[in-house]
């Protein structure tokens, strides 16, 4: 893909091209011309309906902030009009999936509740015995391999998921198609991934999600097991219960956000030490570094690529007019990279402080699971960087094409532990 752009109307076309999230140099050539030319952006292009591109932190952090002007309904994501329409009819028959991503307060506070004391801090606590014994698990698998894998397929896409199936209760004879389903959901965009074309693919990956939900919702609401599953499956809010939909759809969001960003950034993580060789000596001197160190990943993946938000009145961002019911994209890797917060964005540096990184969101709608994904990548690292004896690349990593949730989808590494 060429990397030279020549107009920030080309540049803003990009965050609706999943083709440009795999190759990161245009990606990053794009986002500092819009930051530097056009910071709010208005986006035509083909087969999206038209959105305005926000790609300054301090822009992207006000709108998170006022979730009463910016509403997360009706468009939470980025998604073509075709995959918008069906959805939209799919909402119309009450058999949409909506999570804490698509809900706006009062609701959404009300929802999140369910969840909230699952990730507290005393409950990461409890769960750390079992993260770590996962990390040592998976960094063992490596030995296996005869120091040479790809991180992803064996590494990256596994471990996160066994943690999140420990938190909900599920069996790990499920792991398989749990994995699948993930990958089908943040894969459409990707020619490698997706299930199908078209939006008929994206709705059945959905409806496949939800009846598995729904099977376990029933079942755990005949028979509790005292899990996460079992908490939301009997949650009551405002006296009643969940719907079967509303249920299904929350272990929707906890299985496929707390999956699949934090193996995009474990992954990304470790392509970043293997590129900067002196970070990772840095690390490995100094184990006291791993929590600015996998700070420093999230903000350098950035594995959630956008949100969007829709005005509920006539407003302006950065003195650009954007009426009531238009939306906007808030770049995440943009933000992540703005030269006005961050001194040297594009070095990546383990013992970065302050390091105001967006990655999780903000206000509201800030990650519920930042506290077990930052736990999780501090695990994983713990243990693998003083087993590191050597590693390289053994082949060119490759990136997933999207437009929502991502980073590598494969990192051919050659290795030697000790």
């Amino acid at each position: 893909m060429a990397t030279t752009l020549t107009s920030a109307e080309e540049a803003g076309r990009c965050l609706a091209t999943p083709a440009a999230y795999t190759d990161e140099a245009r990606l990053h050539e794009a986002l500092a011309l819009l930051r530097r030319e056009s910071p709010v952006r208005r986006v035509e292009a083909d087969g999206y309906r038209p959105f305005w591109a926000v790609t300054r932190h301090a822009d992207v952090l006000e709108i998170e902030r006022d979730n009463t002007l910016w509403l997360s309904a009706p468009r939470p994501v980025l998604r073509r009009a075709d995959v918008d329409a069906a959805l939209e009819e799919q909402r119309a028959r009450g058999g949409a999936l909506r999570t804490l991503v698509h809900i706006d307060d009062p609701e959404h506070r009300a929802l999140r509740a369910v969840g909230a004391d699952w990730f507290s801090p005393k409950a990461m606590r409890e769960l750390r015995a079992r993260v770590r014994e996962l990390a040592r698990r998976y960094v063992d698998l490596l030995a296996e391999h005869d120091g040479r894998c790809d991180f992803v397929r064996e590494v990256a896409a596994h471990y996160p998921l066994r943690v999140i199936l420990s938190l909900l209760g599920l069996p790990e004879s499920d792991f398989p198609l749990m994995l699948r389903l993930t990958r089908d959901l943040f894969g459409q965009d990707d020619a490698g991934r997706r299930r199908g074309e078209g939006a008929a693919a994206h709705t059945s990956v959905l409806a496949d999600l939800l009846g598995y939900f729904r099977e376990l919702t029933a079942a755990r609401r005949a028979r509790p097991t005292g899990d996460l599953a079992s908490a939301i499956a009997n949650a009551r809010v405002d006296g009643r219960p969940l719907s079967d939909a509303d249920a299904a759809s929350y272990y929707v969001i906890i299985a496929t956000a707390g999956h699949d960003t934090t193996t995009s950034t474990i992954a990304g993580g470790l392509e970043a030490l293997v590129r900067h060789p002196g970070e990772l000596r840095r690390l490995r001197e100094d184990p006291g570094l791993l929590g600015t160190a996998a700070e420093e990943m999230i903000r350098w993946v950035s594995p959630v690529k956008a949100f969007m938000r829709t005005a509920a009145a006539d407003t302006a961002v950065r003195g650009t007019p954007v009426a009531a019911g238009e939306s906007v994209l808030l770049s995440y890797p943009s933000a992540n990279r703005d030269e006005e917060v961050f001194d040297e964005p594009f070095r990546f540096d383990v013992g970065r402080t302050p390091n105001r990184h967006l990655a999780f969101g903000a206000g509201v709608h800030h990650c519920l699971g930042a506290g077990l994904a930052r736990m999780e990548i501090q695990a994983l690292f713990a243990e693998l960087v003083p087993r590191l004896a050597e590693v390289g690349l053994d082949g060119e990593p490759a990136w997933l094409a999207t437009t929502f949730v991502g980073g590598l989808r494969s990192l051919p590494i050659r290795y030697a532990l000790r």
